[in-house]
């Protein structure tokens, strides 16, 4: 059992970075690349770069949640008997930001993108351009950039479970207050990916250094909220 266990702990890992790897690749490098370069050369890459680029992105999601959650499952029920403890509010804490950065690249980021890369080809072999291109560019990128900021304090969580204390023991009404405030705060930031994509109004998911400054205060928030309802 401990040799499987570390095989999908071993297995969670590599997908994991090779999944979030790809998401700083696609916010630090090639955004900002593509809004420097020239109208050719975008398309090209769109067309033979971008669909390498998401396989390895999506898959990688996916192998992430799998043995991720196989993991969790297990250790919880052998080695805590399903209880709450700190190692379980981090990991779940983690875990939910996890699965809801995997949703939004399986059913915004990825079907967006697809309208993106068949509209450049069709452009290439002559054809006018999709309307409907532009709207899904700029929600697929809502949705990385919200997944880019969800990654900061999964990453925590995640490291936190078995490498930092954030409380001693568990009260019901505590676990209650933590779970309820929590979700609320993930899902108002979480709506900002999902509904109305259009104009100036996403700051400060619109450059990098608002993300990432996002991102840390949603850390803050999320550690404040677990200080509060059960230290």
């Amino acid at each position: 059992m401990d040799a499987f266990l570390m095989l999908l702990r071993w297995l969670h890992f590599l997908f994991g970075i090779t999944w979030i790897g790809l998401l700083y690749y696609f916010n630090l490098v090639q955004t900002p690349f593509f809004g420097e370069t020239e109208p050719a050369v975008r398309s090209g890459a769109i067309q033979k770069l971008v669909p390498r680029a998401l396989w390895w992105f999506r898959w990688g999601a996916m192998g992430t949640v799998i043995f991720g959650l196989i993991y969790l499952l297990i250790w919880w029920w052998i080695q805590l008997g399903f209880a709450m403890t700190p190692w379980t509010v981090a990991i779940f804490t983690g875990g939910l930001l996890g699965i809801i950065m995997w949703a939004n690249v399986w059913f915004v980021i990825w079907p967006k993108q697809k309208i993106v890369i068949g509209n450049a080809a069709a452009m290439a072999g002559g054809a006018p351009a999709n309307p409907a291109a532009a709207p899904a560019g700029r929600r697929a990128a809502l949705a990385s950039r919200t997944n880019t900021l969800f990654s900061i304090p999964m990453l925590f969580f995640m490291g936190a479970a078995s490498h930092y204390n954030l409380f001693e023991e568990a009260t019901p009404g505590g676990i209650t207050g933590w779970l309820v405030i929590s979700l609320i705060v993930i899902f108002v930031v979480e709506a900002n990916a999902l509904i109305g994509s259009q104009g100036p109004t996403k700051k400060p998911l619109d450059s990098i250094g608002g993300t990432i400054t996002a991102g840390t205060i949603l850390w803050a928030v999320l550690v404040a909220v677990i200080m509060l309802t059960l230290r």
